[in-house]
């Protein structure tokens, strides 16, 4: 039962996320929303729990337009907080455990946070993270693990659950979620309460498709990463869904399994990374797997034979979905009908819009281009960000007066409006769905006193799509090893987005203007591809 069977909305409602779990309350009340670790929160404890939260970040002074950071893994604390931050009109930063400190302390950073509410892994960073960020003033131990840090729940219950003047305006902004920097420094992307709760069924223009119904009761395995919009957004569409949320802390391929037949999950989204670790797991063979409906993956290609091998072995249907961070998520799927084990063309595109969202291929200078002709892919939907936080020349440059968002891929739309990815304009690496710009690493590798010139790609790999690949230029003189390049990344820049292959070369192609011909350095690495992304 979700909130198009609840309630109908129109685009002028004051609605948010705050009014969904309070519409859901009322409904479901004692149906549980979140299942984590063995506890169980019903709808009603979620309402009230929210409530509660939001006057205790009243408390801090916190208000309309405040950001207000979480660093820790998969938890219904996460979701609470958002739900807490709607009604006040606060905006909640889920941070990337998985990126060094300096990355850590420069989002906290632009984006203003005074609060943070951290997990159990990652206290022992605070102190680090507080001689960086002078603003940081409140700290929350999301587990309670006894540390000079408020336990979150047990502060969190010191307060009421009346709340007055409430802004819960649809406009409002939601989350600020953090892209890779495509020049080194990440950029925060705004994303509004009605860009997330778009074309879900509550206007009555929405045309759903079988897929985006559940059923009552069902229940979702939220796996993959929350501080990632798939994560997020999957997640809040379950709580709209009025579905229950079974939260995995961290994606196990073992606890999946026993996660998707303990609790009959009916779906679920996976990066194909992690779907192919969960048929690698021996287990596989005695899951039983008869509630599963849906599988929804994304983020990065899926190989024919993992999609086929996938098909043979859940039985579900499938849905690949393809969006970014600025897009709120999924923009445009690839349906079940269309999932073919035998390769069709269909199967090589990543589908059609989602009815709401326009999709065009445009050139550089913006025209519009014929079917099967190459060029940027633009989308133009009520699902856009707002824009870059705190930076409008990016926010202009990414979207046009009339509304159209430049993505960043190139690609092509067919005769029937299926759209297929052929490169990436700005050279992304997406490894296990993580995506990487290769100027971050390059940044990082020319601090080293030995390098003279860098350039990184991506090249492909069988179990992460892609991995990242450095050609290193040594200064006169020096000799370097590519364990030691790859130990000094490692210092510098998450793991995962540090080279797993380095090749040392005299000098880098350039053309007449100086650029880096990245393609001379992928084209022996893609050859036998029909495509440069894997």
């Amino acid at each position: 039962m979700g909130l198009g069977k609840l309630g109908k909305m129109t685009k002028d409602d004051a609605y948010s996320v705050a009014v969904l779990v309070r519409e859901q309350a009322a409904q479901l009340e004692d149906a549980p929303v979140f299942t984590f670790e063995g506890e169980t929160t019903t709808y009603r404890q979620l309402e009230e729990n929210s409530k509660r939260l939001a006057n205790g970040l009243r408390s801090l002074g916190i208000g309309k337009g405040d950001r207000v950071a979480f660093l820790g893994k998969n938890s219904p604390a996460y979701f609470e907080l958002i739900v807490a931050a709607a009604h006040i009109g606060a905006v909640v930063t889920p941070v990337n455990w998985r990126l060094a400190v300096p990355e850590m302390t420069y989002i906290l950073s632009d984006c203003g946070a005074k609060t943070v509410f951290v997990g159990a892994e990652f206290l022992g960073l605070v102190a680090d993270l507080k001689a960086e960020c002078s603003a940081l003033d409140h700290v929350f131990d999301v587990e309670g693990l006894g540390t000079d840090y408020p336990h979150f729940q047990n502060w969190r219950e010191g307060f009421g659950t009346d709340l007055s003047e409430t802004d819960t305006h649809c406009d409002n902004p939601l989350v600020q979620l953090y892209t890779s920097g495509t020049t080194g420094r990440p950029k925060g992307a705004v994303i509004s309460h009605r860009a997330v709760l778009a074309l879900r069924g509550q206007d009555p223009s929405d045309q759903l498709l079988d897929w985006q119904v559940w059923e009552q009761g069902e229940s979702g395995l939220l796996a993959m990463p929350c501080f990632h919009v798939g994560g997020t957004v999957f997640g809040l569409g379950i709580i709209h869904s009025g579905a229950n949320a079974v939260i995995v802390r961290e994606y196990d391929p073992r606890q999946a399994l026993d996660f998707i037949e303990t609790y009959k999950i009916g779906r679920m989204f996976m990066v194909p990374a992690a779907l192919q670790l969960l048929l690698n797991d021996p287990r596989i063979q005695d899951t039983n797997f008869a509630k599963l409906r849906y599988i929804y993956y994304g983020a990065s290609p899926i190989p024919l034979e993992l999609m086929r091998e996938s098909m043979r072995v859940f039985g579900c249907g499938f849905v690949q979905m393809y969006g970014m961070t600025e897009t709120s998520g999924t923009i445009v799927t690839l349906n079940p009908e269309d999932h073919d084990p035998d390769g069709s063309e269909k199967m090589r595109s990543v589908g059609k819009p989602l009815h709401g969202v326009e999709v065009k291929v445009i050139d550089a200078e913006g025209k519009s281009l014929a079917a099967r002709s190459v060029g940027e892919i633009a989308v133009r939907s009520v699902k856009n960000m707002t824009g870059y936080w705190n930076k409008p020349d990016a926010t202009a440059q990414t979207i046009d007066a009339e509304g159209w968002l430049r993505t960043g891929d190139a690609g092509y739309l067919d005769e029937d409006g299926y759209l297929y990815i052929h490169d990436r304009v700005k050279d992304m690496i997406i490894s296990g769905g993580e995506n990487i710009y290769p100027a971050e690493v390059e940044n990082a590798l020319y601090s080293h006193p030995k390098i003279a010139d860098v350039a990184v790609i991506g090249v492909p790999d069988e179990k992460w799509g892609e991995t990242v690949m450095a050609y290193i230029v040594a200064k006169d003189g020096e000799t370097l090893e590519s364990d030691e390049v790859i130990a000094y990344a490692r210092t510098q820049i998450a793991g995962f987005k540090c080279p797993k292959r380095v090749a040392f070369i005299p000098a880098l192609p350039r053309n007449a203007s100086g650029k880096i011909l990245r393609r001379e350095l992928r084209a022996p690495h893609w050859k036998g591809h029909d495509r440069a992304v894997n």
